[in-house]
């Protein structure tokens, strides 16, 4: 595939999540499973892909509002013991089984994403919160992001907002710095393995950059919440259609 094809999906992404904040994982590992990339090798890639574009996004998030990385730890700590579980599982399972299974799963997390993300802040749980809750938040997505790179900023999100009730401007933080983590560690089970394409990484990296850049100057001018729900659609379609093909 033409190395060309990749940067101008990193381009098409990037400027959707700077226009909306939503869309990067959920829209990038399945394009890259259409585009021809081997399904195991789409979601080490991604996580790659995700850990140095979240970088970027703590960096210049940190510098505009607070982060609740007492929250945040949290999740991460519950995490760790489904990343350790999730790399046996890696090393314990054949390739192509997974590559079999891989794509519906995806499928699966992508629809439930998107329907979390359209409910958004639209639902009152009758659930008190507590502190174990966060934990077990954060083993569920960990294990899920394992398989999927995808699931830690929206599902993380929803549940903070309809469960934990925390105030949205602190939502964004918190899944940035935790997906961060996530990713990163993620990441690395998918390198013991030979799961990840580091030039193609690379190549969507350099497209994200000026398209995250551009998208972050068009939300002055374009709805942007009219723009998730679209964004959120498109999602869950690809979602069904994965799931049929898987």
């Amino acid at each position: 595939m033409n190395p060309l094809t990749f940067a101008g999906l990193g381009f098409l992404v990037g400027v959707l999540v700077g226009l909306t904040g939503i869309g990067g994982g959920a829209l990038m590992t399945p394009s890259l499973i259409f585009l021809g990339v081997e399904p195991l090798t789409a979601v080490g890639t991604d996580l790659l892909y995700a850990t140095i574009t979240r970088v970027f996004g703590v960096f210049f998030h940190g510098k505009k509002s607070r982060i609740r990385y007492d929250i945040a730890l949290r999740l991460f700590a519950g995490s760790v013991p489904a990343v350790v579980l999730g790399g046996i599982l890696l090393r314990w399972i054949d390739r192509n089984v997974l590559n079999d299974y891989l794509t519906a799963l995806l499928g699966a997390i992508l629809v439930v994403s998107a329907v979390l993300s359209l409910l958004r802040g639209e639902l009152n749980l009758p659930v008190r919160p507590r502190w174990a809750y966060v934990y077990l938040l954060g083993f569920i997505v960990g294990l899920t992001v394992q398989f999927t790179s995808v699931g830690a900023g929206v599902i993380v999100g929803f549940a903070l907002m309809n469960v934990a009730k925390l105030d949205p401007r602190d939502v964004v933080g918190v899944t940035i710095v935790y997906g961060l983590a996530l990713s990163g560690f993620s990441f690395l089970n998918y390198a013991g393995i030979g799961g990840v394409d580091y030039g193609l990484a690379g190549t969507l990296i350099l497209g994200t950059v000026p398209g995250v850049y551009l998208g972050t100057h068009l939300n002055r001018i374009a709805d942007r919440e009219k723009l998730k729900m679209v964004i959120n659609v498109i999602i869950l379609l690809i979602g069904l259609f994965t799931l049929l093909s898987g």
